[in-house]
């Protein structure tokens, strides 16, 4: 095993990757599997580099304010200055051989760039890079390794320092050359911004969720603990002692004609998704610089479905189906799920290298569950987007109509209970409140940094119609009376958390679509290196997350009315606490790696977190 050459907090210099500029880092440790050093620049920001990316300070000498080119007459302070060529000054074929290799050195320089010299991974949000993946420096097909050319340009951001190697070139010849330093550095830092660069998948530490088996667990266990959850919901007394409950005979839950039904649900979404109404925005910068278009039509979507299934109801339709056939429309959702799924990973693998996931892993397990593709499309039609807020999240308004008229007419009730009635209004509003304010979604990590794989498809098509929509099923068989009284209560926790989570939202966004609005003068924030800034006033500098705050205060209002006899209608509040505490933990991880030392001040001056002693 090779030997390290640097140690543990020696402070050295770096070369930031895919640029020749040097900059002072710190080692913080080593990988002896990879032979990467992690360093820390001064801004907070950590990377990994090869070793051959790091040399030590003793390399570098700082430039003198004065000419370097002297004549020793000079230096001596004579007075007397000879007309002839001074000792110190080369000849002009000899500056001419200068430029002509400094030259020679900005084409090589250019030429590193084009061939993605330094393949990167960069953040889809921002102009921040995350890491550095350490892999072979590119070499032509004659095997020719590239000459480094990070020797004669190297800047610091305090001064500029160059090799121990002495210029004895003239001041004007200096001065052309100091111009072409800094087109030079201008033109590199162009090419990082518009290339196209090779993602780099992250190593196996880096995984989420438990890693491959983690993940291999979850597919397969989801959609079994999804069924028993219905299960146990359709017996009489859903307590936990009665678990697990009667399974029914596969051949049972499965039913073509239900299966069909789905897909006209679908069919019937991308239909509405396409028509071209609404206004179209443009995405987060992609790696590539690209912004890909997204046509803003949710709201209209539900409207049109709601058309549709007032006129369903005018005309008769039994919409009792689909609370008798619950479970075989879960099944059928969940092999579509499964359909997509494969689909979205084959396709994946003929997708460029820019168009990947930063979270995909390269093993097919992995990927498979997280997405390997970041932005599927099929022409203009983006099938990520469309499943984060139509099929699933307009079907669960749907399924919790079919709740309230199942109960009227299993209870022989004239009109819904004030629970149904509760639940209902509650989760509409939620619904209505994301299509409503759809643009946000464009800048959530669904969007911006996870594929489109198992986990969101299975996610937006299955788990969200069919457990968010479980207070209602559960109202169906397990009927409460809620007092006024306790109905006020419950709508007044229900609008507090509301309003904080509206309120932080409609403040974050805004904030991102434009810092410099006036209406926002009044906010504080923390500098960071990436150009951003991060609030520490208003929602944002009351607690960390208060999206989060709102988001659980509304999910407990939605399972209140159900009542206190059973804990399966509390079952979502449970989940959505646990989502939320890895979320919380997952952003903490991401911004504390992306904005470094500004995540810190930001930490100091918000210091509270909404589970700040469960991770």
């Amino acid at each position: 095993m090779p030997s390290r050459k640097f140690a543990d907090g020696e402070v050295v210099r770096g070369r930031w990757p895919g640029s020749s500029l040097y900059y002072e880092v710190e080692i913080l440790s080593h990988d002896s599997t990879s032979q990467l050093y992690t360093v820390k620049y001064k801004d907070g920001t950590e990377l990994e580099l090869k070793e051959n990316d790091i040399k030590p300070l003793t390399s570098f000498r700082q430039r003198k304010g004065g000419s370097t080119s002297s004549s020793p007459s000079r230096r001596r302070g004579s007075r007397s200055r000879s007309r002839s060529r001074s000792p110190g000054r080369p000849p002009k074929s000899a500056r001419r051989s200068a430029s002509a290799s400094h030259q020679a050195n900005i084409k090589e320089a250019r030429r590193e760039v084009e061939v993605k010299l330094t393949p990167l991974i960069l953040k889809p949000f921002g102009n921040s890079i995350s890491r550095y993946n350490g892999e072979p420096e590119h070499t032509e097909r004659n095997d020719i390794p590239h000459k480094n050319t990070q020797e004669k340009f190297n800047l610091s951001q305090e001064s500029s320092y160059i090799s121990t190697q002495y210029s004895l070139r003239p001041r004007r010849e200096e001065v052309k050359l100091k111009e072409i330093d800094s087109k030079e550095e201008k033109f590199i830092a162009k090419e990082l911004a518009v290339r196209t660069f090779e993602v780099t998948p992250i190593r196996a530490k880096d995984l989420e969720f438990g890693g491959v088996p983690g993940v291999f667990l979850i597919m397969f266990g989801l959609p079994v603990f999804l069924f028993l959850l219905l299960l146990m919901c359709k017996q009489k007394d859903p307590s936990l002692l009665n678990f697990p409950p009667p399974l029914p005979a596969l051949y049972e839950l499965w039913e073509t004609r239900v299966f069909g039904v789905y897909l006209l649900w679908f069919l019937i979404q991308v239909l509405f998704y396409l028509l071209p109404i609404g206004k179209v925005v443009e995405g987060t910068p992609l790696i590539d610089g690209r912004r890909l278009k997204y046509r803003l039509n949710g709201f209209y979507a539900f409207i049109l479905t709601s058309a549709v299934i007032g006129t369903s109801l005018f005309q008769g339709v039994e919409f009792h189906y689909v609370y008798s056939h619950f479970l075989q429309f879960a099944l059928g959702a969940t092999v579509f799920c499964v359909v997509l799924s494969v689909y979205l990973y084959m396709r994946s693998l003929k997708a460029p290298r820019n168009d990947l996931s930063p979270a995909s892993s390269g093993n097919a397990v992995y990927d498979f569950f997280i997405g390997r593709e970041l932005n599927p499309r099929i022409g203009t039609f983006d099938l990520k987007y469309f499943c984060e807020l139509r099929p699933g999240l307009i079907g669960w308004v749907v399924i919790n109509l079919v709740m309230l008229l199942a109960e009227m007419k299993i209870q022989d009730r004239a009109i819904p209970s004030l629970a149904m009635i509760l639940v209902n209004s509650f989760q509409l509003l939620y619904v209505v409140d994301a299509l409503w304010n759809e643009e946000a979604l464009l800048t959530t990590m669904d969007i911006i940094h996870d594929g489109f794989g198992f986990m969101l498809a299975f996610g937006d098509l299955v788990w969200v119609p069919f457990i968010y929509s479980f207070q209602a099923f559960y109202l169906v068989s397990h009927p409460n009376e809620v007092s006024w009284p306790m109905a006020s209560l419950i709508i007044v926790l229900k609008l507090c958390g509301y309003v904080i989570f509206r309120g932080a939202n409609s403040q974050k966004n805004a904030f991102r679509k434009n810092p410099s609005d006036p209406k926002l003068a009044h906010l504080k924030t923390v500098h960071t290196s990436t150009g951003k800034h991060l609030l520490v006033s208003g929602w944002w500098g009351f607690v960390r997350h208060p999206n989060y705050l709102g988001d659980l205060i509304m999910a407990l209002a939605w399972s209140l009315p159900c009542g206190f006899n059973h804990i399966l209608p509390y079952f979502y509040v449970i989940y959505f606490t646990m989502l939320l505490v890895h979320r919380e933990a997952r952003d903490e991880y991401h911004c504390k790696k992306k904005y470094g030392v500004a995540w810190e001040k930001y930490c100091q001056r918000v210091p509270y977190r909404i589970f700040p002693y469960i991770y």
